[in-house]
């Protein structure tokens, strides 16, 4: 199973404490979700889905920025529903929580009896799966979305080149010192520089070059397909689903 290592709980503790606060531009990725949303969705209610949701960072960013926003969180990591389910407290009673393994078509049944999300975001997720494996899942996203609706995806990619490869690790591996020598820590550079090549989960990461997922969503149907933000192998990008075509007394009439 593609990314199993996040059902350790040791490994998702040292992740949120250690890690994730160490991530470049995040930020700026969930500005550039929100904007992205503002945009696509104007004055519509919001009603989303958070692919493997971990500990519900993207799913609080929405929630507090759309107040009666609702939501499905998915995950198939007991240790990051359990996170998730701690940081969104207070938003109970406007989202639900549902364990299912992205790597798997089942994770449709649990919301294929609602056809009312016109959001559905991914963070740090996707590129668990196989390629083929993430075709597929981009397919099931658009047949879900309602027109107009918009997938967002905050995503981990493959550089073009091992220099260019080499030139992200660096900006991360000094991202996760600068964060841990401000948490107080006391490693060296070298000491981080050994963690980060020899992390348990870097076997998991099955990483893909942007354009050519951007390429995938344009294929399957999605418009206004782009990368959105980028910096080195750290990506947005996404697409709308185009509004239904009506056929109407020899008129094509679009909703």
């Amino acid at each position: 199973m593609n990314g199993s290592v996040w059902k350790d709980e040791e490994l998702v503790r040292k992740f949120l404490d250690g890690v994730r606060g160490s991530i470049p531009f995040a930020k700026e990725q969930i500005e550039v979700m929100l904007r992205l949303i503002d945009a696509s969705l104007k004055k519509e209610s919001v009603h989303f889905i958070d692919l493997g949701c971990g500990d519900g960072i993207l799913s609080a960013a929405i929630l507090k920025h759309y107040p009666k926003a609702k939501g499905i969180l998915i995950d198939f990591s007991e240790p990051m529903l359990t996170q998730a389910k701690i940081k969104l407290k207070k938003y109970s009673n406007q989202i639900e929580f549902i364990s299912a393994d992205l790597g798997k078509s089942e994770w449709l049944s649990h919301v294929k009896r609602d056809n009312s999300f016109n959001l559905i975001v991914s963070g740090f997720c996707i590129h668990h799966q196989t390629d083929s494996r993430k075709k597929e899942l981009y397919k099931e996203i658009f047949r879900i979305l309602k027109p107009k609706g918009m997938f967002i995806n905050i995503e981990h990619v493959a550089s073009s080149s091992i220099w260019i490869e080499s030139r992200s690790d660096d900006m991360l591996i000094d991202s996760l010192w600068t964060f841990h020598c401000a948490g107080g820590g006391r490693k060296t550079r070298k000491e981080i520089v050994h963690e980060f090549v020899h992390r348990p989960d870097k076997k998991a990461n099955i990483l893909a070059r942007v354009d050519d997922q951007c390429s995938w969503l344009r294929k399957i149907g999605f418009e206004d397909v782009d990368c959105y933000f980028k910096s080195f192998e750290l990506a947005v990008f996404g697409g709308r689903k185009p509004r239904t075509k009506v056929y109407q007394k020899n008129r094509r009439i679009l909703i």
